[in-house]
């Protein structure tokens, strides 16, 4: 295709509020630089992380849920360590850590054959750092991401996929499953009995089909008005996140808790667990402060994964599970990019069970 000079995009212009978001037609295309490839974007999920960046919560100044601040921003936020790296973000930026679309342009180095490829990025990049251990960027805070037209993206890290799904449903993918199976994945999950909490949100929903996947059986946490959406999804039994659960499930009466919440639950979390259980954590929306009483931590022999970095293999299996048919994400609702504001205020309000995604103008071929 003929790529035009400038495109259609979201600028991010710094920590703060919604109103920090700026949609713009007169933002310059990028060039794909060697071993990068040009992605013309069909779709692109929103994601907690981008509210996170965005308001600037990963801040250690910043002691409260994503809700508080996630229409309006905090009054105090440390730039210098507001990413999730930690690194200070650079603006503007263009969000976006899922990234479906076609590569439409080459750099050097990139097979010619890989033009018109139908592609997924993995959101956690390693070949800007070198592929060193624990270390990553996100794709849409370390680098300009998918809210826009189009993006640049690492040709080894742009995987071609072959399927029959929607735009919308590929876009639900990189971020949300790639966070769920990377828990998964390190806590070693089998056919065992399993806790998700958050279980109706992106991340949540994504765990709930793969650990079905892997044979688990499947306990979820949600609000009672998702209940039925939970369970179509695949969970065995799904209880009121507000329930006691000590009392609704047993002490010791879980194998694997996967958590994206936090909050001030977190110690029945502990309890619920059976002696040597394990404890996955990609999230704290209900909070990031939590007690923990030490002597249940090592009385049961309880193992915790903090799990951000992704290997390899996580990425490269979920490609592999889409091809086989083995998922299906489950997307709420489709809005124009135009319309970020609208998604993100949705996405706070927390009414919809699924993935929320925003699809770009075309730009002619």
């Amino acid at each position: 295709m003929n790529t035009p000079k400038t495109m259609h995009a979201v600028l991010l212009t710094g920590h703060g509020g919604i109103d920090k978001l700026t949609y713009s037609s007169e933002v310059t295309v990028p060039s794909p630089k060697a071993g990068e490839v040009l992605i013309q974007v069909r779709a692109a999920g929103v994601n907690n992380t981008d509210i996170n960046t965005r308001i600037g919560w990963y801040s250690k100044a910043v002691e409260a849920d994503t809700d508080t601040g996630g229409a309006k921003g905090f009054e105090t936020v440390d730039d210098d360590d507001a990413s999730w790296s930690g690194t200070p973000l650079t603006f503007p930026r263009i969000q976006g850590a899922d990234v479906c679309g076609h590569i439409v342009a080459i750099g050097a180095g990139v097979s010619k054959e890989r033009i018109g490829e139908r592609a997924l990025v993995r959101n956690m990049l390693r070949t800007y750092v070198d592929y060193r251990p624990y270390e990553c960027w996100t794709i849409g805070s370390e680098c300009d991401g998918g809210f826009a037209q189009f993006t640049v993206a690492p040709a080894a890290e742009t995987h071609a996929v072959s399927c029959d799904w929607s735009d919308a449903e590929l876009a639900s993918i990189p971020c949300a499953y790639s966070t769920a199976e990377n828990m998964l994945h390190r806590a070693g999950v089998g056919a065992e009995r399993v806790l998700i909490s958050g279980a109706s949100g992106g991340v949540g929903s994504a765990a709930v089909q793969l650990a079905k996947r892997r044979g688990a059986y499947v306990i979820a946490l949600s609000s009672p008005s998702k209940f039925d959406e939970v369970r179509a999804v695949g969970a065995d039994q799904v209880i009121d996140r507000n329930a006691d659960l000590v009392k609704e499930l047993g002490e010791g009466s879980i194998d694997v808790l996967i958590d994206l919440v936090a909050g001030d639950q977190w110690p029945d979390f502990l309890n619920v667990l059976r002696r040597g259980g394990r404890y996955a954590v990609a999230g704290a929306i209900a909070g990031p402060m939590s007690e923990i009483d030490v002597r249940t931590l090592y009385l049961k022999d309880l193992t915790l994964f903090g799990c951000t970095f992704q290997e390899d293999i996580v990425f490269e299996n979920l490609i592999a599970y889409i091809e086989a048919g083995e998922i299906r994400p489950l997307v709420a609702k489709t809005y124009p990019l135009s319309d970020i504001h609208s998604a993100q205020e949705d996405f706070l309000a927390k009414k919809h069970t699924g993935k929320l995604v925003l699809v770009p103008p075309q730009a002619a071929s």
